[in-house]
């Protein structure tokens, strides 16, 4: 089994990966709150942590992938006063809070099946696990790291931190918190400002409550991961995943839920990939700037100059490291795009000119790829080392060099897992459709023909005619290939 190197966001440093019950890993990983429409920020979470299950799994682990949907408790600016996000967009459209919920749940495995990233093996949604999130709270309460406030629940951040690393995630500490807020004005019902709800209280015209010991009220934002996980994958498991933007206070608040109700934490790794940002600015719903993931597949905005296939959102992705900042750009995307088709003639090609075989041990692209994906999922050297490999194999295609049978398949077969299994690419062709292709498939036979009959002037005549109309046709050994200028 390959070893495999992680960037640990509570040590902060790389680590070596170990399982705690090899060769099962338990992942969890803090999926989409389902108000509105994905956009690009969500697109580079599912696809870091598809690429994360699809390479353990690669290297033979078998892994229990947990990722939830959050479709209560998260509320307007990610506070604990306010709206219910959900219910907040069900008023507004005059609609019942899960329909909101099941409505952008929907076009959100949509967009997840374009863009190749495989379902994980359990999807919870924290409506469903209202009891499991009621007794979270009540062992909390029982072990004194949480009080009631007006029928709301609150864990008490002061007190913990007396006897525990508040901050230990994202690098603050309570001294810094109490510095960085406002005194309490006397009317809040919490003792600190950094105190976090449990469990709110519903008002009157809150929508979405249930019964509990303290009354009617609904979860608060950070219980239902503590809870799902911990039902799912034990009280301690492997890895935790999430955007950065989650660190803090989202995931902090979990490490402190689950120490204050079991007396240790969950996850052993904690991961976190980077913003997409637009001009320098973070990517996202809340801020107004986010382009949707279905304006990207139609081209329908005004920062898109045309339509760009999932696939090619997905290599655009993978081409930066998970941890590194993604800068978008319709100009960036134009160049990914331009890679991506480079990639994939290439590939296809291998497809047609040497049989399927299991991937060669040793092959030496193969080592260089799973060498960079094992350390901490380096993507984009993984890219490059593949890039560095298609002037090769084009010059053998185009009759200039030639390579053994042996080693076409051991390349095609290192195209298949690298960039197919483990990266969760596709062969296809940025905006040729399948239709197209058969066409062309088909022109190409008859000219072939003419060639044959040696009708020179009826070859020549398809050339140039394909040619005006902006497609290239190039002959070579294995015969002619073709693609869009």
């Amino acid at each position: 089994m390959e070893s495999i190197y992680l960037y640990n966001t509570l040590s902060r440093r790389k680590e070596l990966f170990e399982a705690i019950k090899p060769p099962f890993v338990g992942l969890y990983v803090c999926g989409p709150t389902v108000y509105g429409e994905g956009h690009l920020g969500h697109a580079r979470a599912a696809i870091t942590f598809d690429l994360l299950f699809r390479l353990l799994s690669a290297v033979g682990y078998k892994v229990r992938y947990v990722r939830n949907i959050t479709d209560v408790g998260h509320l307007v600016g990610d506070a604990d006063q306010g709206e219910d996000k959900i219910a907040k967009k069900a008023k507004s459209e005059e609609l019942e809070p899960m329909e909101v919920a099941h409505y952008y749940t929907e076009k959100y495995h949509d967009a997840m099946r374009l863009l190749g990233v495989l379902s994980p093996s359990i999807e919870p949604r924290a409506s469903g696990h209202i009891i499991e999130q009621i007794a979270l709270t009540q062992k909390i309460l029982d072990n004194g790291y949480a009080y009631l406030s007006n029928g709301s629940v609150y864990f008490d951040v002061q007190k913990y931190a007396a006897r525990h690393s508040y901050g230990q995630l994202s690098g603050r500490n309570i001294d810094d918190i109490m510095t960085g807020t406002r005194e309490l004005d006397g009317q809040s019902e919490k003792h600190f400002s950094a105190d976090f709800a449990l469990w709110k209280n519903a008002s009157a015209e809150h929508i979405m409550r249930w019964p509990s010991p303290w009354g009617e009220g609904f979860p608060g934002w950070h219980a239902e991961c503590s809870a799902m996980s911990a039902k799912y994958l034990g009280e301690t498991f492997d890895i935790h995943g999430g955007g950065m933007d989650l660190m803090f206070p989202h995931h902090e608040c979990e490490i402190a839920q689950s120490t204050a109700a079991q007396g240790h934490g969950s996850a052993r790794y904690w991961v976190h990939n980077n913003m997409i940002t637009i001009g320098g600015q973070k990517m996202g719903k809340s801020l107004g700037n986010f382009i949707t993931l279905e304006e990207f597949f139609t081209g329908n905005h005004k920062l898109l100059s045309k339509a760009y296939e999932p696939m090619v959102i997905r290599f655009f992705i993978l081409t930066a490291h998970y941890r590194s900042t993604l800068d978008f750009s319709d100009s960036a995307l134009q160049a990914a795009e331009k890679g991506f088709v480079r990639l994939c003639k290439v590939w296809r090609a291998l497809r047609e000119i040497a049989p399927a075989q299991e991937p060669a041990e040793g092959s030496p692209l193969m080592n260089k790829c799973m060498e960079a994906l094992c350390d901490d999922l380096n993507s984009p050297v993984a890219i490059a080392a593949i890039f560095d490999e298609l002037g090769r194999i084009n010059s053998h295609l185009d009759g200039k060099l030639t390579i053994e049978a042996k080693e076409l398949a051991a390349l095609r077969s290192t195209f298949d897992t690298v960039l197919g299994a483990i990266l969760g690419l596709e062969a296809t062709q940025a905006q040729v459709s399948g239709t197209l292709e058969g066409v062309m498939d088909l022109v190409l036979e008859m000219r072939a023909e003419a060639k044959k009959e040696k009708n020179w002037a009826m070859s020549d005549l398809v050339r140039d005619r394909l040619a005006a109309l902006g497609v290239a046709v190039k002959d070579g050994k294995q015969g002619a290939t073709w693609e869009l200028k």
